[in-house]
């Protein structure tokens, strides 16, 4: 079936949003070696791919979180996704800073989010979740409740996982990780032995090393 998830993952792919190299690892800042890289503000240049998107996690927010008053994107990668989805649902906007600015009004939150509100956290990628929970207690913070993430990418590491649970917090993602293995071998953008690299990646990516490809 041609899902939204995977329908997504094949527009990733084809504009190199996301790039997978089983054999010659990235290294992400982490020091973890890494057979994926994603830099999915690469969509925000194909008008089809960006409105897709739009589209997609404005839906997937208002299924998901239907009692929504505002939606907060996590910055800075997120900060196009969740305006252009707020933009369509017609709701209030503001993004979360990693730290508070060290000038002016020195504020985490940009934008206005009024004490009482439901506010859905807008995340790019989740890895380990530690970015999308700082947003989240920060609009908290604000005397809002978080009731929520909606991601563009979702790695679905165990660790994000245990996180969100233990914070009690609902994550829903446009595009799983498993999602766009199962797309990218059905279209033959890897091989099978490729995909099982991959998945074997995930169970341990602090650790993994990658196999060498057998000579030929």
């Amino acid at each position: 079936m041609n899902t939204p998830d995977k329908m997504l993952a094949e527009k990733l792919l084809h504009i190199s949003a996301i790039k997978l190299q089983p054999f010659i690892p990235f290294v992400w800042s982490s020091g973890w070696n890494s057979p994926i890289y994603n830099d999915n503000r690469k969509a925000l240049s194909y008008p089809d791919v960006r409105n897709f998107i739009k589209i997609e996690m404005a839906r997937l927010i208002m299924e998901s979180y239907p009692e929504v008053d505002a939606i907060a994107s996590v910055a800075n990668g997120a900060i196009a996704w969740g305006l252009l989805a707020a933009d369509v649902m017609g709701l209030p906007f503001a993004y979360v800073r990693d730290t508070p600015k060290d000038h002016g009004l020195e504020n985490t939150i940009e934008g206005n989010l009024k004490p009482g509100w439901k506010v859905v956290v807008v995340e790019d990628l989740i890895s380990t979740g530690g970015n999308a929970l700082r947003a989240i207690e920060a609009v908290n913070n604000a005397g809002c409740e978080a009731i929520g993430i909606a991601a563009l990418f979702d790695y679905e590491f165990p660790i994000a996982i245990k996180r969100f649970r233990e914070a009690n917090i609902n994550s829903v993602a446009l595009c799983t990780y498993t999602a766009m293995l199962d797309e990218a071998e059905r279209i033959q953008f890897i091989s099978q032995a490729e995909g099982e690299m991959l998945r074997e990646w995930r169970k341990n990516p602090d650790t993994w090393v990658p196999d060498k490809p057998e000579a030929f």
